[in-house]
């Protein structure tokens, strides 16, 4: 159980929040009359009381809403609690999104101390349901509100598509798959061939968000702005090459030159990222026979499953 210490909002980005004594939350939007609030994954940013305590002891001078933090709550240390997490406090029902940030410009904290704690001590939510949070009020984990479903994220990779001169058909074909295999798709990204923006994506995809499975298309090939595979690579922690293999096995059947796709699969943290090829048939043929057989190994991954229950002969 959980206090809440703290309510700030403010009516711009970038700039430090203000107290409040009490604050609306809208479902599927966020607080009323706060800049961050909006159709998107990050509605309310969250801040524990007692890591805010430790800076404060290092002699930083701050105040409610310094780190541009919506609620302060004491009783949770949040970076250790999983994405998914619920929070119930009074009607309203916050779902855990995100851990962290990436910063991507220095303010005014970080120039005195050196170091600022949202980026890494910060968590975002959703509204779930919503309704009013007053200053003082408890929080508390609610165990009862638990999708059940994996969660993925798609990614396109093609300089034209980026840049508006070709329609992604391939993107949203994957998350129809997915959403079809009952997985609940938390976001569809269509990059340019970067290597260095890929693997920022998929840090955060995996760090921040904890996906369960993410799924690239495009960028395999020879040419030189093909970069998928390094850029996944890059950020790696374990491989998992039996799903890469299988894929080219799979399109062999349909055509030679998949034995000229580059496409890997790797493990970071608890996310499995596969890469997938571009074309929307391809795709929908890779996809068709992937998705029974990954289930099984996500939930190995995630701890909700044990190793293969099948036959000796039929091992992992």
């Amino acid at each position: 159980m959980g206090t809440v210490k703290a309510i700030c909002i403010s009516d711009r980005r970038g700039i430090q929040k203000s107290y409040v004594e009490e604050a609306s939350f809208r479902k599927d939007w966020g607080i009323e009359g706060d800049a961050h609030a909006g159709n998107w994954h990050r509605q309310v940013s969250l801040l524990s009381h007692e890591r805010i305590e430790e800076f404060r002891a290092r002699g930083a001078d701050v105040q409610p809403g310094a780190f541009g933090e919506n609620l302060i709550v004491s009783g949770f240390d949040f970076r250790n609690l999983p994405v998914g997490t619920v929070f119930k406090c009074g009607e309203v029902l916050l779902e855990m999104t995100q851990i962290g940030k990436e910063c991507h410009t220095h303010c005014q904290i970080y120039q005195k101390m050196g170091e600022c704690i949202m980026p890494t001590q910060g968590v975002f939510a959703r509204v779930l349901q919503g309704g009013t949070i007053h200053a003082g009020d408890e929080m508390l984990l609610d165990e009862s509100y638990k999708d059940p479903r994996f969660t993925a994220a798609v990614i396109t990779l093609s300089d034209k598509g980026a840049a508006g001169e070709r329609k992604d058909q391939s993107g949203p074909l994957m998350k129809e798959l997915l959403t079809q295999a009952g997985y609940r798709v938390i976001e569809e990204l269509l990059l340019p061939d970067s290597q260095k923006q890929l693997e920022n994506e998929l840090i955060r995809l995996s760090d921040g968000r904890q996906t369960s499975l993410i799924l690239t298309t495009g960028g395999t090939g020879f040419s030189m702005r093909d970069v998928t595979p390094e850029a996944t690579l890059a950020v790696a922690h374990r491989n998992a090459p039996g799903i890469a293999e299988a894929i080219r096995a799979e399109s062999m059947r349909f055509t030679g030159r998949a034995m000229l796709s580059r496409g890997v699969s790797v493990i970071r943290g608890s996310s499995l990222i596969v890469n997938l090829p571009g074309s929307p048939k391809a795709v929908r043929e890779c996809l068709e026979f992937l998705l029974p057989e990954l289930e099984h190994g996500i939930a190995v991954l995630k701890g909700t499953a044990s190793e293969c229950g099948r036959a000796e002969s039929q091992r992992c």
